[in-house]
């Protein structure tokens, strides 16, 4: 009897223990030690950290990285609420093997062993706010996240939604280079939703089922940045010129739509969180192997003389594979093109003199 006692209390401290992580480095300091350092997981598949899991896009999120099958082990961490969610999610029954952090003291045990890491965290847009605001409040939260993971997961593959995306992704890098851990091909800026929004808005215009549709979103991540190219539309079709107008203004201006829409209650967290999960998703099949899996992401990239830019690319286990050449582009999206390059060289250089003043 002495035996199934102390198998069951065995399991009952496992279980505490994915609820309740400690509280103090000192404790599971032999998780932390280098390349043996490995999350605690249940099924064979890949180990996932949120952070800024408690936010708007962080606890949907969490709740659609739960379902995903590929996921043995998730890791939610933020500086508040995490206890709470952490317990809501930890309910599903689904493979993934849930564990929660709270504040930055347990930033590095959330990040130990990652394979894949989700960066939603930062504070949302609000009416009002201008992109230096945000731009001020968001980049220390990135710096802070990516010196944790330099130092505990260097060859995670890194998903960056913190706005503003054309600005964190290269303090992302920066911070990557300092510590000698930069690897192009795992930083990966999350610019999904501007395609999820293109495919629906043309598939309204079209009369199609918006998954049967695929439109590529080029350039950046904000306003005129935001590139979608209709002349590549699948299947092949024809717009007018004030359905190219409307169609481009509607997913360059998404996300003010919605900040107006919810009036002063927040920003576009539900399908932003759809869209990460999707996105997530593509680079976790891509990471066990599957072939052909392509999306757009704003990566590192020699598309254009700038230095980053979002544009199709190919997953694979390591991150990138290969990033996609433009195609041909109509009179309207080569003028659309030169207005983002212009806007977006200048977020880039802000988030690299953030890093480097």
């Amino acid at each position: 009897m002495e035996r199934a006692g102390d198998a069951a209390a065995r399991r009952m401290a496992r279980l505490a223990s994915h609820l309740q992580p400690p509280t103090s480095q000192m404790e599971e300091v032999s998780l932390l030690r280098g390349s043996n350092c490995r999350a605690k997981g249940a099924a064979p598949g890949f180990k996932v950290a949120i952070l800024g899991a408690s936010g708007g896009i962080g606890q949907p999120l969490s709740l659609l990285m739960k379902m995903n099958p590929l996921v043995s082990a998730l890791h939610l961490y933020d500086v508040v609420n995490t206890p709470g969610v952490t317990a809501d999610i930890s309910h599903m029954n689904t493979g993934a093997v849930v564990r929660g952090f709270l504040g930055q003291p347990q930033l590095e045990n959330a990040l130990c062993g990652m394979d894949l890491v989700i960066i939603p965290a930062g504070v949302p847009r609000k009416p009002g706010m201008t992109r230096d605001d945000l731009f001020n409040i968001n980049a220390g939260i990135v710096r802070t996240l990516c010196e944790g993971i330099a130092k505990c997961c260097p060859n995670a593959i890194v998903n960056v939604i913190s706005n503003p995306v054309n600005s964190t992704v290269p303090i992302a890098a920066e911070v990557f280079k300092k510590a000698g851990t930069y690897d192009p091909k795992r930083l990966l800026g999350v610019t999904t939703l501007d395609v999820v929004r293109a495919n629906t808005f043309v598939g309204e215009v079209l009369g199609l089922d918006p998954r049967d549709v695929n439109i590529p979103v080029v350039g950046g991540h904000a306003g005129v940045t935001i590139l979608p190219l209709l002349s590549q539309v699948n299947p092949p079709s024809s717009f007018t010129p004030e359905e190219i107008s409307y169609l481009t203004s509607r997913v360059q201006n998404g996300g003010t739509e919605v900040v107006e829409a919810k009036a002063g209650a927040g920003s576009a967290t539900l399908s932003m969180a759809y869209a990460a999960a999707k996105f997530a998703d593509a680079c976790l099949r891509g990471m066990r192997g599957d072939a052909g899996i392509v999306e757009c992401s704003y990566v590192a990239s020699q598309v254009t003389e700038l230095p980053f830019f979002a544009s199709k690319v190919r997953l694979g286990r390591h991150g990138i594979e290969e990033i996609l050449p433009l195609g041909p582009l109509n009179e309207f999206e080569r003028a659309g093109l030169e207005k983002a390059k212009k806007e977006l060289g200048q977020s880039i250089q802000k988030g690299v003199s953030f890093i480097n003043k």
